[in-house]
């Protein structure tokens, strides 16, 4: 089995995160992952590569996928996550392969936004909050579109957030983990977090990519969320994060005077910046995953606890290696 991917050309190195899976990661050799340059907002090119590699399964991962970014790069964002999955859908369907490729959509928790109910399913009415958010929602409809229309096998995975050592920095669980993986080398005395109050799902992308592959391998297509059901605050993931490092912190002050502290040491460790406040802030995010579990014998098996410790414990190891990281 090969794994075809697609590679957006850059005039720097894109390709860190998957280092790894190169048969020479020095060379970059390719064995059975073949990447291919291209774009979601061309689609001469998507057509060109799928009627060349002739895939089964097609996983539409590609997005510009930062929500606070996306209030800045709106029309960008809408272009990629939006239309970018129409334009690869249309491409299946011009070069004959309605029949035989499966599709999977990277939809998102995100379009639940300021949530109708608590918590959120398969049926639960959406109201996203973001340009991002309003740009997966077309993506998610285009998609149930393409599958009554044209009896195409194309599913939309409605993932809560997912993470692990691969997460992008600018990310607020990448942020932290990193953070504190520095101020614990000595590296760093301080960051700054927006909202800590902001409650999430999180869960391992290890896992979830998992129920990804499990939504093509089902008999029929359908949409499924996929979450722990747990929530935390980025306040509760900080203190985690900073507890595998022996640290406890402790909060004073309110609102955008609020700081973290260090109960040991009294050094302020974390600072509150107005800037990374989103101009629609979505609150609360807990995923309903029952449908998974039944259908697909679908469950988390990653922990919370377990997954703050391996991203700090990955970026102090990354760190140490290079401080510059």
């Amino acid at each position: 089995m090969c794994v075809h991917g697609i590679l957006r050309r850059s005039s720097s190195f894109n390709t860190g995160r998957i280092e790894h899976l190169y048969q020479n990661p020095q060379a970059h050799t390719e064995g059975n992952m073949k990447l291919h340059y291209g774009d979601l907002t061309d689609s001469t090119c998507l057509v060109k590569i799928i009627n060349q590699v002739k895939p089964t399964e097609i996983y539409n991962l590609g997005a510009q996928s930062h929500v606070k970014i996306s209030f800045e790069l709106a029309e960008y964002t809408a272009n990629v996550d939006g239309v970018g999955t129409l334009r690869l859908l249309d491409a299946i369907k011009t070069c004959g392969l309605t029949n035989s490729v499966k599709f999977y959509q990277a939809s998102t928790s995100e379009l639940y936004g300021k949530v109708q109910e608590i918590p959120q399913k398969e049926t639960t009415p959406f109201y996203p909050r973001s340009p991002y958010g309003a740009a997966k929602l077309y993506a998610y409809w285009i998609v149930v579109n393409f599958r009554e229309a044209y009896n195409m096998f194309a599913v939309n995975g409605i993932l809560f957030n997912h993470e692990s050592p691969r997460r992008g920095s600018n990310f607020v669980t990448r942020k932290i983990s990193r953070s504190v993986a520095k101020i614990h080398l000595g590296q760093l005395e301080s960051f700054s977090l927006g909202n800590l109050d902001s409650k999430r799902d999180w869960g391992h992308a290890n896992d979830y990519v998992e129920a990804m592959w499990l939504m093509l391998q089902q008999e029929e297509p359908e949409d499924f969320v996929i979450a722990t059901g747990e929530v935390h605050s980025v306040r509760e993931f900080v203190e985690k994060a900073f507890k595998r490092v022996g640290k406890t912190i402790v909060w004073d002050g309110k609102d955008e005077k609020e700081v973290g502290r260090c109960q040991e040491t009294g050094v302020v460790h974390v600072k509150v910046d107005p800037k990374y406040f989103r101009p629609t802030e979505v609150d609360y995010l807990q995923g309903d995953s029952t449908k998974a579990y039944q259908k697909m014998g679908w469950k988390p098996k990653v922990t919370f606890e377990e997954l703050v410790k391996e991203m700090v414990d990955a970026d102090i190891e990354l760190m140490k290696k290079n401080p510059n990281a």
